[in-house]
């Protein structure tokens, strides 16, 4: 699996930001295949960071409606990374 096809986006919220943003932690959605060793090469090739720890929550779908009908959004899975000291990552 290639490198940009583990990492899908950052997740950028409120609570990623105010939670994991003083211990330098980022969030990420990843594929759900890829496991922790291959979490960590990616990011560390595409942001050029060394990562010290990847944490991997599955994420359970939300229930949405559309009119009548009942549907979910897809499960998804979520890595939260731990960078080294000084490292750090710029979204903009």
């Amino acid at each position: 699996m290639e490198e940009y096809d583990i990492i899908r986006h950052p997740v950028i919220t409120e609570k990623s930001t105010a939670v994991f943003g003083p211990e330098n932690k980022y969030c990420f959605a990843v594929d759900k295949k890829a496991n922790k060793k291959e979490i960590e090469k990616a990011i560390e090739f595409i942001y050029k960071v060394t990562v010290l720890k990847v944490n991997v929550v599955k994420m359970a779908g939300k229930k949405k409606k559309v009119r009548y009908q009942l549907g979910k959004t897809p499960d998804w899975k979520k890595a939260i990374v731990t960078l080294k000291e000084g490292d750090k990552i710029d979204f903009a």
